[in-house]
């Protein structure tokens, strides 16, 4: 007697498991001396002091986010192996902002349809932007769900875990006048304003991802899915030798720079960001012109640039933008801490 199966509903398990055997390998690469193994375990295993690390009181931070509509440019390029990387950043970067360590990530998977090309195209990047971050690949969930998305359609989520002496912990409560902002620089977009970015790009210009970018000399696609930098090895370097001159860190995601900054700051204090002590990259400026999009929209939405800015004893601005400079990437001295209102002024 025949009878209805999950395939018919679906999910074909022949085919997840095909998708299943490709992900061990990505994901023990990343292992770090602190993973356990654990074949077939229903959860990761994470040793805290499995690195040799000691901690007297060790604090977990986490964080969690996903790529949002920078997915749907990978579906119009076809091109899945680098959004991977933006989730991870998007989460250990946050992490980072304490002054955590990031030590193993999560991820999930939501499909239309079980598809292990695709499903390995995603996981290497995660796998690769765990790489970056110094993170285990620890885990992660695979969601078949063909009656919430049409076909060709998914969605990724993760969450970072790190971890941070108490005492050391990068909170904000030092933040005080004359302090300056260290900005590092960012890869371009990163994985924000991207309904903006698509309503302009696609819908109001008309173009593809195909079409080339005179400013970028790249081709829309390669231009808007350049990943989200991630910052955790530079920065734990940075605060390896300055961590006492660190008050505060802020990664700029949506809201720009002005709504992340001014989020650390207690209420007697201010920030002033010089604009012209920068350059933002050429993407920045295509987006703006092809829109047009207002200028200080463009600053509301976007990170022009600074993908993560540090607020640091003034007397140490200048050794802080230099260690950055160690790791190959462009940092500034863009503005300072200033008494009176709690807001970020941008002149």
């Amino acid at each position: 007697m025949s009878g209805f199966t999950y395939k018919d509903a679906g999910v074909d398990l022949d085919l997840n498991q095909q998708a299943m055997a490709k992900l061990p390998p990505l994901m023990k690469r990343t292992h770090t001396p602190g993973v356990l193994d654990l074949p077939g375990g229903f959860a990761g295993l994470y040793r805290l002091l499995g690195d040799g690390t000691a901690y007297e009181d060790p604090v977990l931070v986490s964080g969690t986010d996903g790529v949002g509509t920078k997915i749907k440019v990978a579906m119009h390029a076809d091109r899945y192996d680098t959004i991977g990387i933006d989730l991870v950043a998007m989460c250990a970067n946050d992490c980072l902002c304490l002054g955590a360590r990031p030590l193993f990530f999560l991820d999930y998977v939501a499909m239309h349809h079980d598809d292990p090309p695709l499903l390995a195209a995603l996981v290497e990047g995660i796998s690769e932007g765990c790489l970056q971050a110094g993170a285990a690949l620890l885990g992660g969930e695979t969601a078949i769900m063909s009656d919430l998305y049409t076909r060709g359609e998914f969605d990724l989520a993760g969450f970072c875990v790190g971890v941070v002496e108490r005492s050391q912990l990068v909170d904000g409560s030092k933040i005080t006048a004359g302090d300056r902002l260290v900005a590092i620089g960012s890869s371009g977009l990163h994985s924000n304003g991207y309904s903006l970015v698509r309503k302009v790009v696609f819908e109001a210009a008309g173009l593809s991802v195909d079409d080339p970018v005179a400013e970028t000399g790249r081709t829309v696609g390669e231009t808007l899915l350049e990943p989200t930098r991630i910052y955790a090895k530079p920065v734990n370097a940075l605060l390896d030798e300055h961590r006492d001159a660190v008050h505060a860190m802020s990664h700029v995601t949506g809201g720009g720079l002005a709504e992340n900054l001014e989020r650390l700051l207690p209420e007697n204090l201010g920030i002033r960001i010089e604009t012209s002590t920068w350059t933002p990259p050429p993407v920045f400026g295509w987006l703006e012109s092809l829109g047009p999009v207002p200028r200080d929209e463009m600053f509301r939405v976007f990170n022009m640039g600074l993908g993560y800015v540090l607020i640091v004893d003034a007397a140490a601005a200048d050794a802080v933008r230099e260690s950055v400079a160690k790791h190959g990437l462009e940092a500034w001295i863009v503005g300072e801490v200033v008494p009176g209102e709690r807001a970020v002024e941008l002149v």
